[in-house]
């Protein structure tokens, strides 16, 4: 493993440490002693890799948004490799953010907590990665409506965040309180409503 190799490692770890502990207690709680102690490494090693907490945390919330917005872009490619429409692409974002949100859950609650303060050091680091991952699915609901797939109608700076917070809010409760359901289960009820409401399917008239 090269040196570039084992940091990246070290970072990740730091990362994981920094979100579980944030997580269960807070960022002003949690102390650089604890974020090392739960790494597995020595303090210095914390310091060596972030100048201050403060630093990592942001750089944190670069890490997991960017995740997301990756996740975010293969569903969508994929999507498109297999001839898929628009809304097909926005259906496969939704269950691609749902795998992320059940692979990251603390990071999913610290990232949406973080979204409704306003004092923060990092605060303009936050809406610059949210803007990313919002940024995909606009696209691709732009695209859906030059295609004549969803209403001109469509408002694509607002609906765009809508389907994001959608989709964060819903697996969080399931995380939190509906965990019997499986992600299929969840990813149907969150497609009907994309189906339905963005796609502007009315309800079934008999």
């Amino acid at each position: 493993m090269d040196s570039s190799t084992r940091r990246q490692a070290t970072r990740q770890k730091l990362y994981e440490a920094a979100v579980t502990l944030i997580a269960e207690q807070g960022f002003s709680a949690t102390t650089v002693d604890e974020i090392a102690e739960r790494a597995g490494v020595a303090k210095g090693t914390v310091y060596y890799n972030f100048a201050s907490k403060t630093v990592l945390f942001e750089e944190l919330l670069r890490h997991g948004v960017g995740l997301l917005t990756a996740s975010l872009r293969t569903a969508e490619q994929e999507t498109a490799a297999r001839g898929g429409s628009r809304v097909d692409a926005l259906d496969a974002m939704i269950r691609a953010g749902l795998v992320f949100i059940d692979r990251y859950p603390a990071f999913t609650q610290l990232y949406v907590a973080e979204l409704w303060r306003t004092n923060r050091a990092w605060q303009d680091t936050l809406l610059v990665v949210r803007q990313e991952a919002v940024a995909v699915v606009e696209e691709v609901l732009r695209e859906a409506v030059e295609y004549g797939e969803l209403s001109p109608e469509v408002d694509i700076p607002l609906t765009a965040p809508a389907l994001v917070g959608m989709v964060l809010v819903a697996a969080l409760d399931w995380q939190s309180f509906q965990r019997g359901r499986s992600i299929d289960d969840v990813h149907a009820a969150l497609s009907l409503l994309l189906q339905g409401r963005v796609g502007g399917l009315g309800p079934a008239r008999p």
